[in-house]
């Protein structure tokens, strides 16, 4: 399970380091959808139909650190082969490591298979054999094009589609009203933010919260039947770990409204410091950070049925 290839250096901000990925595997976990999950079961099902003995495909965009094998494959059917693609070598060599004793829902080992790789080149080529492709927080990164080019992938491929935890744009703090003007501030802060997030991540102007009603819309487009479902992070500010998962939220806001909005940094500055303070973990309070799965199978006639 070594990663090959060396794609060109990605650009910082589609970059992610295992710390920050490991702070938040306990909310992706906790906030996606379970029903989407139930549908790509009984997809993946329908598919071993056709042979029992082959190996059900899962090709993971963008892995990180493997959340979703991780998460995905106890609750999948079996035997499976996973692809995980990535553009950082260390993040893939961390993937081996952790998704080494995976074993499917029926108790079976998973076959994983890394590849290093500038998500700009996927092609038809790169989801061949796939019966499930998956990503986990990657479509705000992305352009329109990309979308595109993602969604004649799959309906070339033939496969489903199980893509989890895009942001939506929408977070607020429970119970509201802590300060004067918090909520002002807190409008004026997500849509600063909301505005640095379709700057360009790489591969051209990213979509940002925009990204998983453009995909669905491509999709139905090319004949998929789509599904999308709500999975926001709810994050008790008075537990440590989702308090220290909230701070970092709060201190990324905060530099991407600024750098968005720099004429406003004194008041960006101030609402950073009240709202981190909240998050001490020794207070009350919520913060609810909105995301959305999509789940799509392709047509049952056309390009979208050809066989494994």
């Amino acid at each position: 399970m070594e990663p090959n290839s060396d794609p060109a250096d990605p650009h910082p901000d589609a970059c992610f380091d295992a710390d920050w990925l490991a702070l938040r595997a306990a909310a992706d976990s906790a906030a996606r959808a379970p029903r989407l999950e139930a549908l790509a079961t009984g997809w993946l099902h329908g598919r071993r139909q056709d042979d029992a003995h082959a190996p059900l495909r899962l090709v993971d965009l963008g892995c990180g650190s493997g959340a979703n094998p991780r998460h995905l494959a106890p609750r999948l059917p079996g035997p499976q082969r996973w692809t995980l693609l990535d553009h950082d070598p260390g993040l893939l060599a961390h993937t081996c490591s952790r998704c080494g004793g995976l074993v499917d829902a029926d108790g079976t080992p998973l076959r994983i298979d890394t590849r290093c790789q500038d998500l700009d080149t996927l092609e038809a080529d790169t989801l061949a054999g796939a019966d499930l492709v998956c990503a986990s927080a990657l479509l705000d990164l992305m352009p329109a094009r990309w979308l595109a080019h993602l969604a004649d992938a799959c309906a070339q491929t033939g496969c489903a589609l199980l893509i989890t935890l895009s942001v939506d744009g929408s977070w607020r703090f429970r119970p509201r009203g802590h300060a004067p003007h918090a909520e002002d501030d807190d409008t004026f802060v997500r849509a600063a933010f909301n505005a640095h997030q379709h700057r360009d991540k790489g591969l051209g102007d990213a979509l940002g919260p925009d990204a998983a009603p453009a995909l669905a819309e491509l999709l139905a487009a090319r004949g998929f039947r789509v599904e999308i479902e709500r999975s926001p992070w709810r994050l008790d500010l008075a537990a440590p770990p989702q308090a220290a998962l909230a701070r970092a939220l709060v201190d990324g806001w905060r530099d991407a409204a600024t750098a968005q909005s720099p004429h406003a940094a004194e008041r960006i500055a101030a609402w950073h410091e009240r709202r981190r303070a909240q998050c001490a973990g020794t207070g009350t309070g919520v913060l609810e950070v909105g995301h959305l799965d999509l789940f799509a199978t392709p047509p049952a006639t056309g390009p979208g049925s050809i066989p494994r």
